[in-house]
């Protein structure tokens, strides 16, 4: 699978999972997004996905690298439609 069809993947499971915030943008938490089953059958590296999604400025989240546990209540944000 390429990384721009994962990116593709991820925008979906990101809406499907997500719900408005404040400023109108989709998010996420990132231990919703990791522990879903869909996801997990999806992505052989969710981070690595998210990470390349964050680099084409399509989501954001705070700090470099999410981790299972430490980071489950981050924000993974959706910033294109």
């Amino acid at each position: 699978m390429n990384v721009e069809h994962e990116v593709t993947l991820l925008v979906d499971e990101i809406r499907r999972l997500g719900s408005t915030n404040a400023d109108g943008k989709i998010s996420v938490k990132f231990g919703v997004l990791f522990n879903d089953d869909q996801c997990a059958n999806l992505f052989e590296a969710l981070v690595g996905t998210l990470k390349a999604a964050k680099r084409k400025k399509i989501i954001t989240f705070e700090g470099e690298l999410l981790l299972q546990g430490v980071h489950d209540n981050v924000d993974v944000i959706l910033l294109q439609d």
